[in-house]
């Protein structure tokens, strides 16, 4: 009874009004923002409370804050207005000849490493197919996958995929990405260790990266001396080239921003410095077929690309035996 009576409160516009409320802090200001008598709109706002069978929010005399019941629904209203909003853009969308969409998400390094020749190359196949991508961590990942908010994922392999659905995507190697006057500079690979006694220009505290070489550190019993930390892999080479420490990047990366600002980068020999990116999705089955169209072609372009490098490679060269002089 309590859901059949919730259901019929959870019109659009009462999910708007609550949002306001909670963005503008007192009914008044959300009656208005929403256009609506505030005797109306607190009718509202009892009538879903009394479906809900809890109060959603605390009134004082600063205004009106969330209960915990209250943070709950906020958490859902979001994503249906959220998905109603897609709804309307993707219907627009289908009128004007698109023939579906994918709500992608991925981290920084799938995003500037691989994402932009993989999906041009997909899109060349598809054009009707459009896509929506949004970069987040590796841990953000997972979770807009987990919660439905985006149809494939891509991350590191080292995140905790949870149950997901996990496949393979694409191989990458970290750099030291250094001065050309940094008294490592020369050599041809280094130890995550030897750079320990220097100070580094770290990632944000959520990327894959940084907890890659906050861990190295511990294990090698250092302390990582972080002299700052930046939201993202330009920033990385500007901080570097202005002297600021050494940094870690995926060394594609470094071949499109580091290597144009005339830093080095150095392999690193760690085991870790070995990455693997994955593509996660709640259910392959479950995936629209557009959807599923871009997650094939993701999950096989690797191999697809070893092998089209495989036939265009010269072939050995092969020494015929000589033959021997008859003997005259």
């Amino acid at each position: 009874m309590v859901i059949k009576n919730l259901l019929r409160k959870l019109d659009l516009t009462t999910l708007q009004l609550f949002l306001a409320v909670f963005e503008e802090g007192t009914l008044t200001r959300a009656a208005e923002r929403e256009a609506i008598a505030v005797s109306a709109a607190s009718k509202r706002l009892l009538e879903l409370e009394q479906a809900v069978g809890a109060s959603l929010f605390q009134r004082n005399a600063r205004g009106m804050t969330l209960t915990p019941a209250g943070e709950t629904l906020l958490h859902h209203a979001r994503r249906v207005l959220r998905d109603i909003e897609n709804i309307g853009i993707e219907l627009a969308g289908h009128a004007s000849g698109v023939l579906g969409y994918v709500r992608m998400v991925a981290n920084l390094s799938a995003i500037v490493e691989f994402l932009p020749e993989d999906l041009r190359a997909f899109q060349s196949l598809h054009e009707r197919v459009k896509i929506d991508l949004e970069e987040r961590p590796s841990g953000g990942v997972v979770k807009a996958i987990d919660e439905s908010l985006a149809d494939l994922g891509i991350c590191s392999a080292d995140a905790d995929t949870r149950e997901l659905h996990v496949e393979h995507y694409r191989r990458d190697s970290l750099v030291v990405v250094m001065r050309d006057d940094h008294p490592l500079a020369a050599r041809t690979s280094i130890a995550f260790a030897e750079t320990l006694d220097g100070d580094h220009v770290g990632l944000h505290s959520a990327s894959s990266i940084n907890a890659r070489t906050h861990l190295a550190a511990r294990q090698a019993g250092k302390p990582l001396r972080l002299r700052i930390h930046v939201p993202g892999f330009d920033a990385v080479c500007r901080m570097v080239q202005a002297g600021m420490g050494v940094g870690v990047l995926p060394r594609k990366v470094y071949q499109l921003m580091g290597g144009p600002l005339g830093l080095v980068g150095t392999p690193l020999d760690d085991d870790w410095a070995e990455r693997s990116l994955v593509l996660v999705v709640r259910e392959v089955d479950a995936l629209s077929p557009v959807s599923r169209l871009l997650f094939d072609h993701l999950r096989t372009v690797e191999a697809q690309e070893a092998a089209a490098h495989a036939r265009t490679e010269p072939a050995p060269a092969t020494t015929q035996p000589r033959r021997r002089a008859r003997s005259r």
